[in-house]
Formats: C-alpha cells, structure tokens, sequence
C-alpha cells in the first residue's frame, strides 16, 4: 500500500479524467489511475473530431459555448462549418431542429436549393433543404488531450497507467483503492470519470446505479472518387442515419448508431458500415473506391442523456464526472473548470459564469423533492 494519501484519486485519464485533473491538480494532491497500457485507448482517442454547438442538444449546449474560447485561443479547433440535411420529405424535421435550439444561443441559418448546393455540390439533387450552421469546427482531440496531460503533470499530480480499480473499500478519511496489478492507494476523495465504466466503478463503491449505458458508435474511413475537398463542411443527416467529413483527402463516415453494449474495447459491425455506406451513396455523387479501415467507440449516457456532475448525495467523498456522451470532448474546458470549483467552492470564473451546475447535479437522481429546492 502506497504511504500517500491523495486528495483527489481520479479514476479514468481520458479527456474527463485529465481535463478534471489539470483542474484540480493545482490546488489539491491528485491521482489519476487508467486501467489501460495509456491514456486515452477508448473513446478520446477514436472520436470523430468535431466541435458542433448542436451537438448533444440544448441541454448540452452552454457546456459547448463555453468550452468555445478556450479552445480557439489554444489552436483546438479549425473552423468547418456543419450542414444538417434533409430532403421535401424531411422539411417537419428540419423544422422541429430549428424550433428546439431557437434561444439556446447557437446560430444556425435554414437554406435551401442552391444555397445548399453551394456549400455541398456532391449532394444528390432531391438532398437540397437544410440547416447551416457555420461555427463547426474540427477539434484536435490528441492536442487537445495531451494539453492536459501535461498540464496536470506539471502541476504534481501523479498518473498509473496499467492500473485498473478492481476494490474500492470506504474508510474513515477517504478510501482504498485496490488495482489489477495488487497495489493499493489511497484518497481523501475519489472521482468516477471512468466513461462507459461509470457504472461498474459506482457499484464497486456502493453507490446507486443512475443508469449510465454505454452505445456503440462506428465510423469507416473512405478513398472516394472523384477527391474529397479539404474545406467541406461536416454533414449530418436529419434523419439521424449517417454522417460524413473529410479527413486529409479521405472521407469519415459514421451510420450515427446507438447500439447499446457491455463497457468494452468497441469493434465495429459490418452490418452498421454496410448501412453507413448505403445511405452515403443514397445522398452523394460520389463513387466509393474503398474501405480503408473501421473503428468503433463507446458514448456513454445518463438516461436524460445529460452529464453528471458532483457528489454523490448518499456516499460520502464519492465524485461523479461521468455520463458525457459523444459530447465530452467538445465540452471539456467548461466542464472540468466547473466541476474543479463546485468541489473547491470557487466563485465562478468567465468560462462557467452562464452555466446553470444544477441541471447536471446527480442528486437529479435520488432527489425529486431536494432538487426541486436548489
């Protein structure tokens, strides 16, 4: 057993775990332990890059606004631009999109015809109404996640690799945390940022299971005729059955599926890259030459598919940053900034002051009536 006692032992070094840690390391003595060789393996390192102010719904979008300025003045993002596709048929769609973001802060602008065509000549003619919305942007996720790496390593905070939590036993002043490869460690306060196994680590610590499922989501790189231009924008069907960018030459192609699973190390389904590409062909021009490679990852949601963050209302010292969907890492700034002063009881800075925390506390939960008073 190891002789420290940490302030914080935070449980996954994806981007939740290192955001939150680069957040709190300054302030506290941190621990960061990852269940796999490094940090990263599961759903940080096969997203699908992009930053979209729709993305995850309205809920989620004040966690995406604010999470906007720090990653354009870092060099996170390059600008893309996103088109929300449908055809006649799909207008009361298209329709029902703008009226649900209407007032949550993101612009978007409704075109058609020609204006669509314009900004996605490949598109099949019947493909010609949608939704644009210009501030899109690709994210460098690896960047983006060794930035906070290096920032929590900077700061003292200590990362095990190889280390996955196998015991979680609650004693006074904290807990002991027993790992797969027989070392135990210690901490004043322990955070469940462990992704698609938010769940597991919760039981393990006697916690109530909120019901954090995880979905498989698959995506196949394409060679396509003729060339895939580099400055296209990001396009999603309306309908929810595909999306599609480019990614140096090559074009990525997700059928946007959910299929919920065990936590796992995701592979992908022929069936669902088989889909993917008949609804490619069924909306573009283009001629697919090849299949490159596959992939798949794990999103992990709450049943209102909003984040969870905060303490546990029933188990002492025991921290949710979990439940981040396909969103975590577009809303990585302002979360942990805003989880990192929830547990320190900062006043809230220029990145969270607009945040409302109460829509993500866990004690939505338990809590019906306690919640109503907050």
């Amino acid at each position: 057993m190891t002789g420290t006692l940490y302030d914080f032992a935070i449980i996954g070094a994806g981007m939740a775990g290192a955001s939150l840690a680069a957040e709190l390391a300054p302030f506290a003595k941190v621990l960061v332990l990852e269940a796999e060789e490094a940090p990263g393996y599961h759903a940080t390192g096969r997203s699908a890059a992009f930053w979209e102010e729709c993305y995850g719904g309205p809920g989620v979008v004040p966690l995406t606004l604010a999470s906007g300025k720090y990653l354009r003045e870092r060099g996170f993002l390059r600008q893309r631009g996103a088109l929300y596709i449908g055809r006649k048929e799909d207008g009361p769609k298209l329709d029902e999109f703008e009226e649900r973001f209407a007032g949550s802060g993101v612009t978007i602008e409704r075109i058609a015809g020609a204006k669509t065509h314009a900004h996605a000549p490949f598109l099949r003619e019947e493909w010609n109404d949608a939704i644009y919305e210009e501030a899109c942007a690709d994210i460098d996720v690896a960047g983006l996640h060794q930035h906070y790496l290096k920032a929590f390593k900077s700061a003292g905070a200590q990362m095990e690799c190889r280390a996955r939590v196998v015991r979680l036993i609650s004693e006074s002043g904290g807990w002991q945390i027993k790992t797969s490869g027989g070392e135990t460690f210690r901490a004043a306060k322990l955070v469940n940022a462990s992704g698609a196994w938010a769940d597991v680590v919760a039981q393990m610590a006697g916690a109530r299971l909120v019901g954090i499922t995880p979905y498989r989501r698959t995506v196949a790189q394409l060679r396509v005729g003729p060339s895939v231009p580099d400055d296209m924008p990001l396009v999603l069907d309306i309908s929810g059955q595909f999306y599609f960018k480019s990614d140096n030459g090559r074009l990525w192609l997700s059928p946007h599926d959910e299929t919920p699973c065990e936590p796992c190390d995701a592979a992908p389904e022929e069936l669902d890259v088989a889909r993917a590409i008949d609804s490619f062909e069924r909306a573009t021009h283009w001629r697919i030459k090849a299949v490159e490679r596959r992939w798949a990852g794990l999103r992990s949601f709450a049943p209102d598919r909003l984040p969870i963050y905060g303490p546990d209302p029933e188990v002492a010292n025991f921290l949710w940053f979990a439940g981040q969907g396909g969103f975590g890492i577009q809303t990585a700034p302002a979360a942990a900034r805003l989880m990192a002063q929830m547990t320190f009881g900062l006043e809230r800075d220029e990145t969270t002051r607009a945040i409302d925390a109460r829509v993500y506390t866990p004690l939505r939960f338990y809590n019906q009536k306690a919640m109503a008073a907050l």
